[in-house]
C-alpha cells in the first residue's frame, strides 16, 4: 500500500512540475520515467529548455511555486541559479532539469539515460 502511495506521489509531483514549466512557456518539455532502470537516481527526470537567463529563472521559480502550492513540498536540493546554464531542482523522486538550449544539447540527458521511457509533453 505504501509503495502505491509513493508511486502516486511521484506521478503527481511530476505532473505539477510540468504544469509549472508550461505556465512560463518552457520549450521541449520531456518526462523521463526511470523507474525500471536499476540504480537510477530518481523515479523521474523532467527536462525543459528556456531561452534566456531570465526565462530559466522564471521557469524554476514557477516550478517551485506550483509544487509548493499544490503539494507543500520544497526542493531537497537546488543548483545552477548562479551560472544560468542548467538549473536543477531535486525533489528526491523527481529531478527537474531546466536547460539553456545549447547546454541541453551538450549534456544530452535523453541520450545518456537511453533506457528510460521518454514522453514528450505537447
Amino acid at each position: 500500500m505504501t509503495e502505491v502511495k509513493d508511486v502516486q506521489k511521484s506521478e503527481n509531483l511530476e505532473q505539477v512540475v510540468v504544469q509549472g514549466m508550461q505556465e512560463i512557456k518552457a520549450s521541449d518539455i520531456v518526462v523521463m520515467d526511470l523507474r525500471e532502470i536499476s540504480n537510477s537516481v530518481a523515479k523521474y527526470f523532467v527536462i525543459c529548455s528556456g531561452n534566456s537567463d531570465t526565462h530559466l529563472d522564471s521557469i524554476a521559480q514557477s516550478v517551485e511555486e506550483e509544487v509548493y502550492k499544490s503539494l507543500k513540498i520544497d526542493p531537497w536540493h537546488k543548483e545552477g541559479r548562479e551560472n544560468k546554464e542548467w538549473i536543477l531542482l531535486d525533489y528526491a523522486d523527481v529531478v527537474v532539469h531546466i536547460f539553456r538550449k545549447d547546454r541541453r544539447e551538450f549534456y544530452s540527458l535523453e541520450k545518456l539515460w537511453g533506457d528510460a521511457v521518454v514522453s514528450k509533453v505537447e
